[in-house]
Formats: structure tokens, C-alpha cells, sequence
């Protein structure tokens, strides 16, 4: 049988690889935001430049 010390040297090297995967996901998670408002305000800016290039119809009096 095993030394219960060995068992308590188990646990922390996995809590601590649980710990290093969600500091992973976080990051991953938070890379997803930017992109994700990045491409919006692309979009954004793409539709204002073609609504400014597209010549207006002229009103007629």
C-alpha cells in the first residue's frame, strides 16, 4: 500500500494541471471576445464606408 503522502503529491500535481488548463481556457475565452467585438465593429465601419461611397438619388423639386 502506498504512503498517504503519495496520494496528497497526486492531488496537487493534478490540481495543479487543472488550474494551468483553466487559465488556458480563460485566456482562449477572452481572445474569442475581442475577436469576436473586433469583427462587429469591422463590419461596422465597412458598412459606413459603403452607406458614404453609394451616391445619394437626387431629389427632385
Amino acid at each position: 500500500m502506498l504512503p498517504p503522502e503519495s496520494h496528497l503529491a497526486t492531488h496537487h500535481i493534478r490540481a495543479a494541471e487543472l488550474h494551468a488548463e483553466a487559465a488556458d481556457h480563460r485566456l482562449a475565452a477572452e481572445a474569442v471576445r475581442h475577436r469576436d467585438l473586433r469583427a462587429r465593429l469591422g463590419w461596422t465601419l465597412v458598412e459606413m464606408g459603403l452607406r458614404l461611397a453609394t451616391p445619394r438619388p437626387a431629389l427632385n423639386p
